[in-house]
C-alpha cells in the first residue's frame, strides 16, 4: 500500500460496515475529537457514540455514525470495531437513517423489556406457590 494512503476497515458484530482505502479519517474518543493521516503514529483510542469521517482516494468524505468501540491505528492499517454503525455519504440520509434505527431499537427494547419482566413475575409467583 502506498504511504499517502490507509486501509480502514470497520466491524460490526454481524458485518463489516467499511473496507477501503482512505487519506483521512477523523473520529471521537472521550477526550475529544481527532484526525489520522497515513503517517500519524500508532494510536488506539475507545470512541464514543458520535460521526466518523473519512475521506476515500477519490477525495469523496463519508459518513458513519458510530455507537461506542475500539479504533487502533498500525500502521497503514486502521481497524474499528464498534456495536452498532450505519453509513452515508450525506449527513442529511445519514441523520434519517440513524433516526429509523434508533426508533426500531428503542421498539425492540421495549417489547424485550416487557416479555422479562413478564417472566420475572411469573418466576416470583412461581416461587411463592412453593413456599405455600
Amino acid at each position: 500500500m502506498m504511504k499517502n494512503k490507509m486501509h480502514l476497515k470497520v466491524l460490526l458484530p454481524t458485518e463489516v460496515l467499511a473496507d477501503e482505502v482512505a487519506s483521512k479519517v477523523t473520529a471521537e474518543a472521550r477526550n475529544g475529537s481527532f484526525c489520522l493521516l497515513p503517517r500519524h503514529i500508532d494510536f488506539v483510542a475507545a470512541l464514543v457514540p458520535g460521526i466518523l469521517v473519512f475521506t476515500t482516494e477519490d477525495k469523496k468524505e463519508n459518513y458513519l455514525a458510530v455507537d461506542e468501540g475500539t479504533l487502533i491505528k498500525c500502521g497503514q492499517e486502521v481497524l474499528i470495531s464498534t456495536l452498532n454503525g450505519v453509513r452515508s455519504t450525506d449527513l442529511e440520509s445519514l441523520k434519517a437513517t440513524v433516526e429509523e434505527n434508533f426508533l426500531h431499537l428503542d421498539e425492540y427494547e421495549r417489547i424485550t423489556r416487557t416479555a422479562l419482566a413478564r417472566l420475572e413475575a411469573g418466576v416470583i409467583r412461581r416461587f411463592m406457590e412453593l413456599e405455600q
